[in-house]
C-alpha cells in the first residue's frame, strides 16, 4: 500500500499564494483589469495573517461557500476564484473527491475566458491540473507562467511536480533546485525531500521534510497533517515504527480523520503483524472515502489473512471504483493495471494497461507496475527490463524493491505479499 502522491505538494505553495492574492484584492489594477506583476511581487512575501481562512474541514467548507457566493455576485473577483480553487484542491485531498478539482477548473476557466492574461489565476490552474493528474497540461501552464515571471518560485515547483510524475527526473530536480534558490521555505523543502527519497537518501529526505513541517503555519492544520504523514512515511521506510506512529498521531491531532494519517497508522499495525486491526482501520476509512488504493490494500490484507473470498470482493471493488473514475475524465491505466496484476487470470489485461501508461510516463511507480504485470504474465525478460527502469534512481520503496528482488530471483517467488518481505 503506497501513500506517496506528489500533487498535494503544490498545496503548500497554494496557501501562501492565496494569502498574497487576498492582500492584492485592493492592489492597483492594470488597464485590462488584471493585477500588475509589480504589485504581486511586492505583496507576495507577506506572512500569513490571523484573519486568513484556516484549513480545518469546517473552515474549508466555509471558504468554498463564501467564495462561491462572491463569484456569483462578481464573476471577475480574482482573489475569490483563487481562494476557492485552493480550498477545493484541499477538499479533494481530505475527502478523495475528484469532483472538487473539476469544479475548481470550471471556475478558473470561466474566469480566464474573460481575463485570459490574469497571472494569479493562470498559475493556480497549474495546481488544479496537477490535482487531476493532467501532468503535461500542468507543465505547459507552469512554463507559460515562468515565461511571464521567471523569478516566481511557485511555477518551478508546479513544473517540477509534473516532471516528477512523468518520470522526467532530470528536469524535475532542476526545477526544484531553481525553486529552492529563488525562495527557500516549506514548499521547496518538501520537494527536496521527495527528490532525495526518490534517490534513496531517506535520512536526507527526513531532514528536509522536518524543516518543511517546522516552517508550516499553525493556521494551516491540513498542511501540517500532510507534513507529519510524510515524515511518518519516511520513518516507516527506515524501520523506526514507534517514531512513525507518533508522527501519524500528530497528523491525526492536527487534522482529525485525515486519510493519510489513518493509512499511516494502519501501515504501522501491518508492520507490527496486527493485520486484522490494520484491515479494520482501512475498512472504516473506505466507508468514508472510497478509493481504489484503499480497497486494494484491504484485499491484500484479506489475502494475507487467508480470506480468499473477501480478497476477491475487495479487488472487484477496487476495479469498480477506478473504472467509475474514468467516467469523470480521470483515466489512470497504471492504477487499474496494478489492481489487475494481483487477480488470477487478469495479467494479460494488466500488461496492456501498464504498457498504455508507460507510453506517456516513465516514473518509477509506473515502471514497477509494468514490471510486475509482465512478471505475472510470464514475460520474465520484459519484466527484468521494466524493473531496471523502476529502480534506476536508487529508490528504497519497499514494494518496488520487493518486486525487483522477486523478478531477479533474489527473493523467493513464493512471497505472496510485499509488506511481509524485508531485504
Amino acid at each position: 500500500m503506497s501513500n506517496r502522491v506528489l500533487f498535494p505538494v503544490a498545496i503548500l505553495m497554494a496557501a501562501a499564494f492565496v494569502v498574497a492574492a487576498t492582500f492584492r484584492e485592493d492592489a492597483t489594477a492594470t488597464s485590462d483589469g488584471s493585477l500588475s506583476r509589480r504589485s504581486a511581487l511586492r505583496e507576495g512575501g507577506r506572512s500569513l495573517p490571523a484573519s486568513s481562512p484556516g484549513t480545518s474541514r469546517a473552515e474549508l467548507a466555509s471558504t468554498v461557500s463564501a467564495m462561491t457566493a462572491r463569484l456569483a455576485a462578481d464573476p471577475d473577483h480574482a482573489a475569490a476564484v483563487v481562494s476557492l480553487s485552493n480550498a477545493l484542491i484541499r477538499i479533494q485531498r481530505v475527502h478523495n473527491d475528484g469532483r472538487a478539482v473539476i469544479t475548481a477548473e470550471e471556475h478558473l476557466r470561466a474566469f480566464l475566458k474573460r481575463q485570459p492574461d490574469h497571472y494569479d489565476a493562470r498559475r493556480m490552474l497549474a495546481a488544479v491540473l496537477l490535482s487531476q493528474h493532467r501532468f503535461g497540461d500542468a507543465i505547459a501552464e507552469a512554463n507559460q507562467a515562468i515565461a511571464v515571471d521567471p523569478r516566481d518560485a511557485w511555477n518551478y515547483g508546479a513544473a517540477g511536480d509534473g516532471y516528477m510524475e512523468l518520470g522526467d527526473y532530470t528536469r524535475a530536480f532542476e526545477a526544484f533546485d531553481r525553486m529552492g534558490r529563488l525562495q527557500p521555505g516549506p514548499p521547496a523543502y518538501a520537494r527536496t525531500a521527495y527528490a532525495l527519497e526518490i534517490k534513496g537518501d531517506l535520512e536526507g529526505a527526513l531532514d528536509y521534510m522536518r524543516r518543511a513541517a517546522d516552517g508550516t503555519s499553525p493556521n494551516d492544520p491540513e498542511s501540517q497533517a500532510w507534513h507529519y504523514t510524510q515524515i511518518g512515511d519516511l520513518l516507516l521506510q527506515l524501520g523506526r515504527l514507534p517514531q512513525a506512529r507518533l508522527e501519524y498521531e500528530r497528523a491525526e491531532a492536527a487534522f482529525p480523520g485525515h486519510p493519510m494519517a489513518i493509512a499511516g497508522l494502519a501501515r504501522v499495525k501491518m508492520r507490527n503483524g496486527d493485520l486484522k486491526a490494520a484491515r479494520l482501520m482501512l475498512q472504516s476509512q473506505l466507508a468514508k472515502t472510497a478509493t481504489p488504493d484503499l480497497a486494494a490494500a484491504i484485499a491484500e490484507l484479506s489475502s494475507a489473512l487467508g480470506e480468499a473470498t473477501a480478497a476477491d470482493q475487495y479487488y472487484q471493488m477496487a476495479e469498480q471504483i477506478e473504472r467509475a473514475a474514468w467516467g469523470n475524465g480521470s483515466r489512470q491505466p497504471q492504477v487499474l493495471a496494478r489492481i489487475l496484476s494481483e487477480r488470477p487470470g487478469r495479467a494479460a489485461e494488466a500488461v496492456r494497461l501498464a504498457e498504455e501508461a508507460a507510453r506517456s510516463r516513465a516514473d518509477i511507480q509506473t515502471m514497477d507496475t509494468l514490471a510486475w504485470a509482465y512478471y505475472k504474465n510470464g514475460q520474465i525478460a520484459e519484466a527484468a527490463t521494466a524493473s531496471a527502469a523502476a529502480v534506476r534512481t536508487g529508490t528504497r520503496d519497499a514494494r518496488i524493491t520487493c518486486h525487483a528482488a522477486v523478478i531477479s530471483g533474489r527473493a523467493p517467488a513464493s512471497i505472496r505479499h510485499c509488506f511481509e518481505w524485508r531485504p
